[in-house]
């Protein structure tokens, strides 16, 4: 972080940091000038427009440091200390909490100061509880919780026990968290924080960002705490499918002169806004550019691009069948109401029609809520996708994602990389995430000679390509990786198997780094965990052991089981362990069990249980090095 930073109190800096997540809507750590421009507009600044237009050119002009055309959060810091210098600071503040939409409640984290504000939209709230009801209104578990009045705050203390958030992480990714692990009955303070650990580490498996979340944020029921970590858990679950190689009618999307391998490079994002286009387009009507302003009521051109889009997808999407099959007519009577929140409710009435009104409200479309609009479109996909696969095209050509990338992608997003990575090769050309990665596991390197984007029209590909031999160089000369027989060109183009070999040290090394700092610098070798894990399992008079992390013994998941007795006693519950005569059903449950097990007493692992099963060696050691590390601190 810059130097001025250190000028700053620590509470000032966390009431930033807030005022900047609130401009950095895409979460991205960037903001451009013109958004910053945008907020001060908002605000209501008690300044006149053209001190608001001079403050924006002089400051920002001075405070962007590395002259890339956007501010990251140091150069914001910068901002808001000229502001405050400037005493307007705290109107800064007040006008940001006075936003429409926006509740703010008193900090009450011990790292906070008093007066520290966090805030979070009331309609996300709400969109989240009717979608919550929803989903688990059959769930057994969950009939302490659901339904919950949305209009209450009561997910907020929901969350508390971690039942709901377990449930929610397996409706997102089916098998995450294998359900005879959460505690259920009986909840004390304990079996509590273990279902919140669980839940956290196994979001953190699945690609959520929890770096600073933990187990008794979720407790208290941090309202923008709680309301982060959902969207990102509802959101992965709405993504899941909206992906080429695991709906292949998409390749529908294609434009003309558009090869196959581009579309698969775009974000689930923007295969959405292509989706939608494409239906506006076969409807006759303008196409969207963004589910923010686009969809507000606001004039282009005379046209108005608000709920009506919708009304027109909802009529291209609408299923037309013959006979028994499903047959929705919608009403386009509402189309043209002149008054935008009426509008938008006849169109919501017809979305309903398709079971699909979640999310969003009359409001939450006039405002143009770019959340709450993306995850109703995304449900909408999911629902009534309404595409037919292009037989054009050799569709056993399309290869989906490998556990073993699923598992480095997911690793990668859990550090809270930008840009999310979608795409484990493509959206790494650039270097960028690389070197994120390399701060993460503290190899530094100068941040001067990192190209940051937006690149040049001409020759943005030669700045990607010198970040990559960069970043090359640093794995070679800084971090020692093995990395014979690859250059910066490699990664640049996307090539699988050496971009794999450099995303795999890469999370070995930060596996390893926290086995580092506890054993106070020693190297930690593969040698090293094997010998610790055996005398851990010897001095709890277990019978197994491993020689290697190849060793056969590990597909039966006994070592790991008896690993996990052997450091947290009474987490493991025999009589839900297989022993003997293991089928590969038996080998499966167990390492399900296993693995579920190791993050609920406190360990991030990222493997799979097909890994155990398999005996994969790589993910293999990631899990007993986790397991070495929740051992020596436990000591």
């Amino acid at each position: 972080m810059a130097n001025f930073t250190t000028q700053i109190p620590r509470e000032e800096l966390e009431e930033m940091r807030e005022a900047f997540n609130k401009i950095d809507i895409k979460h991205c750590g960037y903001v451009s000038h013109y958004e910053l421009q945008d907020l001060f507009k908002e605000t209501n600044l008690r300044l006149p427009g053209y001190r608001v237009r001079d403050i924006v050119e002089q400051i920002i002009t001075a405070a962007d440091h590395n002259q890339d055309g956007k501010i990251d959060f140091d150069e914001f810091v910068s901002v808001c200390q000229e502001l405050k210098d400037k005493d307007i600071s705290k109107t800064f503040r007040k006008a940001i909490n006075r936003k429409e939409g926006i509740c703010a409640i008193g900090g009450t984290s011990d790292r906070s100061s008093e007066g520290t504000q966090h805030s979070y939209h009331e309609e996300e709230k709400v969109a989240f509880v009717n979608w919550i009801n929803k989903a688990l209104e059959n769930d057994p578990d969950s009939k302490h919780l659901i339904p919950m009045d949305p209009s209450s705050d009561r997910l907020f203390s929901a969350v508390g026990d971690g039942i709901l958030l377990c449930k929610m992480i397996n409706l997102s990714q089916p098998d995450t968290i294998d359900e005879r692990v959460i505690n259920k009955r009986k909840l004390t303070p304990f079996t509590i924080s273990e279902n919140l650990n669980l839940a956290l580490n196994s979001a953190s498996a699945i690609g959520c960002t929890v770096v600073n979340i933990g187990a008794q944020d979720l407790k208290e029921g941090r309202h923008h705490l709680v309301l982060g970590l959902l969207w990102q858990i509802i959101k992965i679950g709405l993504f899941a499918d909206i992906e080429i190689t695991r709906n292949e009618a998409l390749i529908a999307l294609l434009m003309e002169g558009e090869e196959l391998e581009e579309l698969m490079k775009l974000s689930p994002e923007d295969l959405l806004l292509r989706w939608v286009n494409y239906h506006l387009s076969n409807a006759g009507y303008q196409n969207i550019t963004n589910f923010s302003q686009d969809i507000k009521a606001i004039a282009v051109s005379n046209l108005r691009t608000d709920s009506r889009a919708y009304f027109h997808l909802l009529d291209q999407i609408a299923p037309r069948g013959d006979g028994d099959q499903m047959n929705i007519q919608i009403n386009m009577s509402g189309f043209n109401e002149k008054d935008d929140l009426k509008r938008a409710e006849y169109m919501l009435r017809e979305a309903d029609k398709l079971g699909s009104r979640q999310f969003v409200t009359p409001a939450d479309i006039v405002s143009g809520n770019p959340k709450l609009n993306l995850a109703f479109v995304a449900n909408l996909f999911n629902t009534f996708p309404a595409l037919k696969p292009n037989l054009d095209y050799d569709l056993t050509l399309l290869e989906g994602e490998s556990r073993e990338e699923r598992t480095f992608r997911n690793w990668m997003n859990s550090q809270g990389v930008c840009p999310f990575v979608n795409h484990l090769y493509s959206d790494m050309t650039d270097g960028l995430v690389i070197f994120q990665l390399y701060e993460r596991v503290s190899v530094q390197f100068d941040k001067s000679r990192v190209n940051k984007p937006p690149y040049p029209a001409l020759g943005a590909n030669m700045k990607k390509l010198e970040n990559c031999n960069y970043a090359l160089h640093l794995g070679k000369t800084k971090a020692n990786f093995s990395l014979v027989g690859i250059g910066g060109q490699d990664l640049n183009e996307g090539k699988p198997t050496l971009t794999l070999a450099l995303v795999w040290q890469l999370m070995r090394r930060y596996t390893l780094k926290v086995l580092s700092d506890l054993g106070e610098g020693e190297k930690v070798t593969d040698d090293f965990i094997i010998k610790w894990v055996n005398e851990t399992l010897a001095n709890a008079k277990k019978s197994s052991s491993i020689t290697s992390f190849k060793d056969k013994s590990i597909s039966t998941s006994l070592p790991v089981i008896d690993l996990i007795d052997a450091i947290a006693r009474n987490a493991i519950r025999y009589e839900l362990v297989k022993h003997t005569d293991f089928s590969d059903a038996d080998k499966l449950n167990n390492a399900k069990y296993a693995i579920s097990v190791a993050r609920k007493i406190g360990t991030r692992v990222y493997a799979l249980p097909e890994d155990l099963v398999e005996v994969k060696p790589k993910m293999v050691m990631t899990v007993f090095a986790c397991l070495m590390g929740k051992g020596l601190k436990r000591v």
